[in-house]
């Protein structure tokens, strides 16, 4: 009898595609879960009892925290942890943890407020990068290359309907347009990518089709990358890289990694490295 998986997401794309068909040659039988149908909360969680793991693909930046927390008090393993995932899930709080634990991050400072905004603005050196605490795939993240401008840029966030959305961080700009994405998988690093920006679009990341390539797994991306593994614990991970004169800092982990742009730079089977580690965990 195969192991039962729950694969919990709220779309199937091309990685949850893969995962579902590599599955099986590990023995393992892979289904969709909808995030958004698991009604969780029952001691006995009747929707994923039935299954061996979930393995948590859902990009919302409020449900994989939840979810993998209630389904961890039924008793159901995840993929990633309900510890690991919180952290990810909030930029802010992830800078913490890996500073406190001497992984390098970027210096930032979060804004709550346009007071807040314009003491960042004081501290730190234009130019400056605006991006939520929540959210991803390069959304919403905005370069701020002149002073006169600043203001009128924050306009559109203190305008945002919800606090929740209105919490951002301000960071010195890094990169110079690319970064390091590192999928990593268990304790390991499966492969590692550069992104470079393209066209008119400033900002680096495969959610937004710039161009990727195969980087050698350099000794100090493998320090920092046991250094997060270490702190939020085995799982996958899409640790994101900037380099700077000092070397690499986290920019952020991603808790549910896309990985076909690392898997189309490396040729590295990601999907059947994956489906290997969620064995692991069920037997």
């Amino acid at each position: 009898m195969p192991w039962n998986v729950a694969l919990v997401a709220d779309r199937i794309s091309w990685e949850e595609r893969e995962l579902i068909r590599t599955a099986p040659d590990f023995g393992i039988s892979v289904a969709w879960v909808n995030d958004e149908a698991l009604c969780l909360g029952h001691p006995d969680a009747p929707s994923v009892r039935d299954y061996d793991a979930l393995l948590l693909r859902s990009r919302s930046y409020t449900r994989g925290g939840l979810i993998a927390t209630l389904a961890e008090a039924a008793g159901v393993p995840v993929l990633n942890s309900a510890s690991a995932v919180h952290a990810c899930e909030n930029k802010a709080v992830l800078r913490a943890v890996l500073r406190a634990a001497g992984v390098p991050v970027p210096d930032f400072r979060l804004v709550l407020s346009r007071r807040d905004f314009e003491k960042s603005l004081d501290e730190l050196e234009l130019p400056l990068v605006l991006k939520p605490v929540y959210g991803g795939m390069g959304k919403r993240v905005t370069l701020i290359r002149h002073a006169d401008t600043a203001q009128s840029v924050y306009d559109y966030v203190e305008d945002l309907g919800h606090a929740f959305e209105q919490a951002c961080l301000v960071e010195p700009y890094l990169g110079g347009g690319t970064s390091v994405r590192c999928l990593v998988v268990g304790h390991e690093l499966a492969g590692a990518a550069e992104f470079a920006s393209g066209g008119a679009d400033w900002r680096n990341n495969a959610a937004l089709g710039n161009s990727s390539r195969a980087v050698r797994h350099d000794p100090d991306v493998l320090k920092i990358v046991d250094g997060v593994v270490a702190e939020l614990g085995p799982g996958i991970y899409g640790i994101d890289l900037f380099g700077t004169p000092d070397g690499y800092v986290v920019n952020e982990v991603n808790h549910a990694p896309g990985f076909r742009a690392v898997a189309s730079a490396t040729g590295t089977d990601i999907a059947s490295a994956v489906a290997r580690y969620v064995q692991e965990l069920v037997t």
